[in-house]
C-alpha cells in the first residue's frame, strides 16, 4: 500500500505539472483506493471530490460517473448507505456511453438493495447489471451477474430461476478458467438442491466446491461448504457425521474471526440438537447465534441481517415452544398450558401497550415458565387430588428447579426473572422468594395473571374447569394478588384471549 500510494502521488504530482487532466483523474481515484483500503477514509473522500471536480474541466462525463462511483463506494463501506445509493444514482446517469461502468453501478445498487432486504429492487439492478455487462461483451462480468441473479432468486425461494442462473454463471466461470466464480457457484447450488431435497446431489457440489476452495484457499467460503455438508448429513439420518461437519464451519469461522459464517453454522448446528431433543444445547448455540448475527457488518458480508435475525428467532421460538410442549406432553391436563398462557400473555402485553422485544420475552418466558417441573416426582405433578402441605413445598421448587436447569444459558432477552418469580403475588404471599409490589417484575406478573387464569378455566385432575364467567369473578375476588394496572390490562385483554383461545 506505501509503495502504490508512492506510485500514484508521484503520477499526480508529473499530471499536474504536465497538465495531463485525464491521468490526474485516474491518478487521485487510485490514491483515493489506497487511503480507503488503508483505513484514512476521510482523505480518500478529499480525493475523490478532487478527481470529480478534475473530471468536470475534461468534460468527459465517464471520467465523472467513476469517481462518483469510488466516492459511493467508500460511503457504503462506511455505512453511509443512503449516502452511497445517492452517489451511485448520480454516477449512473453519467453513463450512457459506457455499459460495462453502467453494469457495475447496477449491480452496486443491487447490494445495497440486498442490504436494505429490498429483494425485488435487488433483483430489478443485477437483471439491468446482465443485460449492461451483455452490451459490453464482458463475459466475466456476466457470470458475477448471473452469480449475483442466482443468490437473489435463492433468497426469494425462487429455486427454479436460482439454478437456472448458476447454471449460467458456471458455465461461463468454467469457459473463463475462473476457479473462484466455479466454486461459489457450486456452493451456492447447494443451497437450491437442498431446498430441493436433491441430498446426493447437494453433497457432490458441496465437496467439490470445497476441493476447489482447497486448492485456491477460499477459508470464508469453506465454512458454508462444511455447514452445507452438515445440513446434508442432518437431513439424511447421518447426526454425528453432521455435527462433525457443523463443528468444523464454527471452528474455520472463529479462525478467521467471521461471525455471519460462525453464527449461521451454530443456527444449523442448534437445529440438529433440537431434532434430537437436546434443548438446553439448542438454546446454548441460538443464543450464540443471536449475538454473532449482532456483530454481522452488512456492509462487507453484503446480507440484510435484519432478515437473517428474524429468521434465527422463528427458529428460537420453535425450539423453545417445543420444549414447552414435550415438558407438559406426560400430563394429559395440562397440555396446551405453555401455548395458551403464551397468547394470554402477549394480549395482556399489548393492552398495557409494551415493547416487541419485551412481548418477545413474555412469550419465551411463558414458554418456559414451567420448565422446573421436569424434576417434579410424576406422583406429585399427577395426583388426582389437592397437594399435602409438603407435597405442595416441593412443587413449589419448580420455579428455582427451571433456574438451575438453564443456569448456563445467556438469553437475549430477560427471560429468568419470569421462571423464577411467575408465582409471586402483589401482596407477598407468593413463591419462591416473598416479593411484593413492584419488586415483581412486571412480565413476571403477567405470567401469573394469566397462568392463575388458565389452571382456572381448564380441567385438573383434582377438579373440572370453570366457566370464563366464573373464573373471572372468582379474579376478582383475589385482585389483590396482582398489580392493578397489570389485573386491568388483563381484563382489558379478555375479548382478544378468547379469540387466541
Amino acid at each position: 500500500m506505501q509503495e502504490a500510494a508512492a506510485e500514484y502521488e508521484a503520477a499526480i504530482r508529473a499530471c499536474e505539472e504536465d497538465g495531463e487532466t485525464r491521468l490526474l483523474v485516474e491518478a487521485l481515484r487510485g490514491l483515493a483506493v489506497v487511503r480507503h483500503k488503508s483505513g484514512n477514509d476521510v482523505e480518500a473522500y478529499v480525493l475523490c471530490q478532487r478527481a470529480f471536480s478534475a473530471a468536470g474541466a475534461t468534460g468527459d462525463p465517464l471520467l465523472a460517473a467513476e469517481a462518483l462511483n469510488t466516492r459511493a463506494s467508500i460511503d457504503l463501506t462506511a455505512g453511509q448507505i443512503a449516502a452511497a445509493s445517492e452517489g451511485y444514482r448520480q454516477a449512473l446517469a453519467l453513463t450512457f456511453d459506457s455499459p460495462k461502468l453502467r453494469a457495475r453501478i447496477e449491480q452496486n445498487l443491487g447490494i445495497i438493495a440486498n442490504i436494505r432486504g429490498d429483494l425485488n429492487a435487488a433483483l430489478d439492478h443485477y437483471t439491468r447489471s446482465l443485460e449492461a455487462f451483455r452490451a459490453a461483451h464482458d463475459d466475466a462480468g456476466c457470470s458475477m451477474a448471473y452469480h449475483n441473479l442466482g443468490m437473489i432468486s435463492a433468497d426469494r425461494a425462487r429455486w427454479d430461476d436460482a439454478e437456472r442462473y448458476y447454471a449460467q454463471s458456471l458455465e461461463l466461470a468454467v469457459a473463463l478458467g475462473d476457479e473462484q466464480i466455479r466454486a461459489q457457484c457450486l456452493l451456492n447450488r447447494t443451497e437450491v438442491l437442498l431446498a430441493r431435497n436433491k441430498f446426493a446431489e447437494a453433497r457432490s457440489s458441496a465437496e467439490a466446491a470445497l476441493g476447489i476452495f482447497n486448492r485456491i484457499g477460499g477459508e470464508r467460503h469453506k465454512a458454508d461448504a462444511y455447514r452445507f455438508l452438515g445440513v446434508v448429513y442432518r437431513e439424511t439420518g447421518s447426526r454425528s457425521l453432521a455435527e462433525a461437519r457443523f463443528k468444523a464451519a464454527i471452528e474455520v469461522a472463529q479462525r478467521i474471526q467471521n461471525p455471519l459464517a460462525e453464527a449461521e453454522a451454530s443456527r444449523e448446528l442448534a437445529q440438529l440438537y433440537r431434532a434430537t431433543g437436546r434443548n438446553q444445547d439448542s438454546l446454548r448455540l441460538l443464543n450464540a447465534s443471536h449475538r454473532l448475527f449482532g456483530r454481522v457488518d452488512a456492509r462487507v458480508d453484503l446480507v440484510d441481517v435484519t432478515r437473517k435475525t428474524a429468521d434465527l428467532e422463528g427458529v428460537y421460538m420453535a425450539v423453545v415452544r417445543e420444549w414447552g410442549q414435550s415438558i407438559e406432553s406426560a400430563d394429559s391436563y395440562t397440555f396446551g398450558h405453555c401455548e395458551r398462557v403464551a397468547a394470554y400473555a402477549v394480549a395482556v402485553a399489548n393492552a398495557l401497550g409494551l415493547s416487541e422485544e419485551d412481548r418477545t420475552a413474555i412469550s419465551l418466558g411463558a414458554y418456559l415458565h414451567d420448565v422446573g417441573k421436569v424434576r417434579i416426582p410424576h406422583e406429585i405433578l399427577n395426583k388426582p387430588a389437592r397437594l399435602t402441605n409438603e407435597e405442595f413445598e416441593i412443587m413449589k421448587l419448580h420455579t428455582l428447579y427451571g433456574i438451575e436447569l438453564l443456569k448456563d444459558i445467556e438469553f437475549p432477552w430477560d427471560i429468568k426473572p419470569i421462571i423464577r418469580s411467575h408465582h409471586e403475588k402483589y401482596d407477598g404471599c407468593g413463591y419462591p422468594d416473598g416479593l411484593r409490589g413492584d419488586e415483581i417484575p412486571l412480565p413476571a406478573q403477567i405470567i401469573c395473571v394469566v397462568d392463575v387464569f388458565d389452571a382456572l378455566t381448564t380441567t385438573r385432575s383434582y377438579r373440572g374447569a370453570m366457566s370464563w364467567a366464573t373464573a373471572l369473578t372468582e379474579m376478582r375476588n383475589s385482585s389483590r394478588f396482582w398489580d392493578p394496572a397489570v389485573y386491568e390490562a388483563f381484563m382489558g385483554a379478555v375479548p382478544a384471549m378468547e379469540q387466541a383461545a
